[in-house]
């Protein structure tokens, strides 16, 4: 199968009209209209906040025209009904009822019109709603960018040094453990090589995420890397983020920018018994990003790679414990960094700079002596029922009523980006990288890495 970067379809409807996701198009609300309708200026503000714009006078207009067709749909069949009622009494009294017989016809036509009307305004609604990004919590920052985001708690001391410390790529080079050249030769521009003992450590850090993870209550799973794009749509990343995706061209198929779009897909269109929840899940994974709009960004390096691995970590949650379990999972998440010893700090997007589906996201960000900043080493993220609307995922309440569960995911964490910070951070003068104690079972005993 070929692949190849998806082209960005910008009209909405266009969505609908190549033939993507008809089911979920036909059956699901991205928000509660019902807050969109009664909270509309509650919803501007949001938009504001977040600096987006969407056709949200045109989603008003086309609710309304729904709802008046429902209405009157709902009027003409109770017509059809009291028609057919009256039809049978006529017959029964051997009575003419041509006329009444003529009447329900009419009505049933009307009926069939309006149905299809109806149709086509839902289909509308959904290709504007497919743009519409979720509504951040209370506790957000307001801010149009970064520049707004607020430190929540630091951990750890930055590393002090003798001399000065080297970036990453140029540590890994020198030991013969990264090489950007063969890859690209390869392949292409921001893809890498790891060999011998950072190949080793690249592996030493999955094992090690994934059994801390378990440790931590998550239920480990190895989904599938290629995924239909009712999956994409369901997380949030169709339509609005198609050209950030790789596309397989003879199949509607996509491969996953992380698994959060997989393991999130495990309870798509399922009811969950709310007494299993939260349901916790880790996954590892190699990522494909088309890094679409980063030209100029982090070209060198591990950081900003088209593909990459991660180890990934989703809950299932109801909305009363959600914000809790939000906490905890980025604690989760921390605990990574902290049984690596590597200094980080936490940060509370702001609107401008969330992503389009979350309510609230934590970014870890963690130090890079080598290049003196902070770099987001993980994102964790509380999507509120946006991601399940949107995929249809639901719980059984105490009081067996169905209701959209809440979703949660973070990066526990990226291999590659991990990597660079021990790289970084565990650097000597003389080149060689020692390897955090927690690691060194899972490298076989190797304790330093050296030329």
């Amino acid at each position: 199968m070929v692949v190849r970067k998806a082209d960005l379809r910008g009209a909405p409807n266009d969505f609908a009209r190549n033939g993507f996701c008809s089911a979920l198009l036909e059956s699901r609300a991205m928000l509660s209209r019902e807050y969109l309708r009664e909270h509309t200026d509650d919803y501007r503000t949001a938009l504001e906040n977040r600096g987006a714009t969407v056709d949200l006078e045109r989603f008003l207009e086309l609710e309304a025209e729904r709802r008046r067709s429902i209405a009157q749909v709902e009027a003409l069949k109770a017509q059809r009904n009291a028609a057919t009622q009256e039809i049978a009494n006529l017959k029964k009294n051997k009575k003419d009822a041509s006329g009444q017989i003529a009447a329900m016809k009419l009505a049933g036509d009307e009926i069939k019109q309006l149905d299809e009307r109806l149709a086509g305004i839902e289909t509308d609604l959904r290709n504007v709603e497919l743009y519409f990004p979720n509504v951040p919590h209370e506790s957000v920052p307001i801010g149009p960018d970064e520049t707004h985001n607020r430190v929540e708690r630091t951990w750890g001391e930055k590393p002090s040094f003798t001399f000065a410390p080297k970036a990453h790529w140029d540590i890994g080079e020198a030991l013969g453990i990264l090489d950007f050249d063969r890859a690209t030769k390869i392949t292409g521009a921001r893809f890498s090589i790891l060999s011998g003992a950072g190949a080793k450590l690249n592996r030493a850090l999955m094992n090690f995420m994934l059994d801390v993870h378990e440790q931590q209550g998550y239920v480990e799973v190895v989904p599938p890397f290629i995924v239909n794009a009712d999956s994409l749509l369901g997380t949030g990343q169709l339509p609005k983020f198609e050209e950030d995706l790789f596309k397989l061209t003879d199949r509607d198929y996509y491969l996953i920018p992380t698994a959060e779009v997989p393991v999130t897909n495990l309870h798509r269109d399922e009811i969950l018994d709310g007494a299993t929840l939260p349901r916790m899940y880790t996954a590892y994974s190699p990522c494909f990003r088309s890094e679409a709009g980063s030209h100029g960004k982090d070209t060198r390096g591990l950081i900003r790679q088209h593909q990459f691995e991660k180890v990934e970590i989703v809950k299932f949650t109801t909305p009363e414990t959600s914000w809790a379990e939000h906490e905890k999972l980025t604690a989760d998440a921390e605990a990574v960094l902290q049984a690596l010893g590597l200094h980080y700090r936490v940060m509370t997007l702001s609107t401008g700079d969330m992503s389009f589906t979350s309510a609230k996201t934590y970014d870890i960000e963690v130090w890079l002596p080598g290049q003196e900043t902070y770099r987001e080493i993980s994102s964790c993220s509380n999507f509120a029922d946006f991601q399940a609307r949107r995929a249809n995922i639901k719980y059984r309440t105490a009081d067996k009523k169905a209701a959209f569960v809440h979703t949660l995911n973070g990066s526990g964490l990226p291999l590659g980006r991990t990597l660079v910070a021990i790289l970084e951070n565990y650097q000597n003068e003389d080149g060689s990288v020692r390897v955090p104690s927690v690691l060194v079972p899972y490298m076989k005993g190797v304790g330093v890495i050296s030329s």
